[in-house]
């Protein structure tokens, strides 16, 4: 919480350390534990307040192919508008401070900016991913060998230059046989 009704007008700086404790009061995060760093530079004007956050630190994520935690580094850089006002707005980028308020809670805005900050995917380094695991999805994994898949399958992968034998375009058969399901609507 800040309470931001004692600010001057010009710039102000906030540092927060975020640990495990704020994670766990979470439901439902796809941080488990973390330990971040935040600052805060919020400048007061007379109609709104600008708040830019720079994050930093290491969070404890699930890790996608073996769900296992796994520890990831984020950091970047936002910003967030606060406006005084007693009307509701549908800008995803204003957040409305209503003249009965005195203080602005950004921890639901802090736990967004650090989710926001993890990579679209997050997995062990080679060899750190739990086998026993790795090696139960490798019994469901469809494989190339499936007799389900057609040779137009990879017909893509023919039609780059210069490829190897190894080097193909694997193209899941579901999605083959929707684009068929496609292709059979126009005929």
């Amino acid at each position: 919480m800040i309470p931001f009704v004692g600010l001057k007008i010009g710039m102000h700086t906030f540092e927060f350390k975020i640990a495990d404790a704020f994670f766990e009061q979470v439901e439902y995060s796809l941080i488990e534990k973390g330990n971040v760093d935040v600052t805060l530079n919020l400048e007061k004007k007379e109609t709104m307040m600008i708040g830019d956050f720079t994050i930093n630190g290491k969070v404890a994520a699930s890790c996608d192919l073996c769900n296992e935690p796994v520890e990831v580094d984020i950091e970047g850089g936002y910003q967030l508008i606060f406006k005084f006002d007693d009307k509701p707005t549908d800008d995803e980028t204003l957040i409305i401070v209503y003249p009965e308020e005195f203080e602005i809670d950004i921890r639901e805005n802090l736990l967004e900016l650090i989710s926001v900050s993890l990579p679209s995917r997050t997995i062990h380094e080679d060899g750190e991913c739990d086998e026993e695991m790795l090696e139960l999805l490798n019994e469901y994994r469809v494989n190339a060998d499936d007799e389900d898949l057609e040779d137009e399958d990879y017909e893509e992968a023919e039609d780059t230059e210069e490829e190897s034998d190894d080097d193909y375009e694997y193209i899941d058969p579901r999605w083959a046989a929707l684009k068929n399901l496609g292709n059979k609507k126009d005929e």
